[in-house]
């Protein structure tokens, strides 16, 4: 089954050249076209997607806004954000990641990483890698002074928490595994619990998650 996705974007040029990339693929189709993200939603309550290429940076309801409601709304709980931005330091990108984006990506990027940014976004890993990810997010959260984690870490194990730590780090779960002598199964479990009790979306979430309480 192809993957479906809706783009969102102010501008007619960047979605037709969007649109066509990602046409071209065998496993992808462009389902929906919005200009605001008023348009956005409106296409998501009567259209099935799986992925919302979504500019930052829109009229009405900007692409930050518009995740936020898509990650709240129960009826779009299987869709994922990639959100889009001309900079890559943009400190809305890090805004858009706390309201439920599954990753970023530059505009600018070369066409074969915005379909393997979709592909990674579908199958429900956070993209790409976490490091970059994690600079970002480690340049425009003000992160707490050191001292006990916050109540909602209590959740974790002092394992989970050592692989947490990992994870915003921007380790791998293979990187993970031999940090901490484990398997790439065992710690791929531990971050499944960690997103189940820290209620996660993804990797970003967590790396957000780990730089707010001051873990990382």
């Amino acid at each position: 089954m192809s993957t479906r996705v809706l783009l969102a974007d102010d501008q007619a040029l960047v979605r037709g050249a969007f649109a066509m990339l990602i046409s071209s693929a065998p496993d992808m189709a462009v389902v929906g076209e919005a200009a605001t993200g008023a348009e956005a939603l409106k296409l998501l309550r009567t259209t099935p997607v799986d992925v919302v290429v979504m500019d930052i940076r829109m009229p009405e309801l900007d692409g930050i806004e518009t995740t936020r409601r898509i990650v709240r709304d129960e009826h779009l709980a299987g869709v994922r954000v990639l959100v889009l931005t001309t900079y890559d330091t943009d400190e809305n990108v890090v805004a858009a990641l706390r309201a439920g984006a599954s990753g970023f990506l530059v505009k600018d990027t070369r066409p074969a990483n915005l379909l393997h940014a979709i592909r990674t976004v579908a199958a429900g890993e956070a993209l790409l890698d976490p490091g970059p990810t994690a600079t970002l997010i480690a340049r425009f959260l003000r992160t707490p002074e050191p001292g006990p984690a916050p109540e909602r870490l209590g959740v974790l194990t002092g394992r989970e928490r050592d692989v947490l730590r990992l994870v915003a780090a921007g380790l791998t779960n293979g990187e993970i595994a031999a940090a901490l002598v484990l398997s790439p199964l065992t710690v791929k479990t531990h971050v499944s619990r960690i997103m189940s009790k820290l209620d996660a979306r993804d990797r970003v979430q967590l790396v957000i998650t780990a730089y707010e309480t001051g873990l990382r």
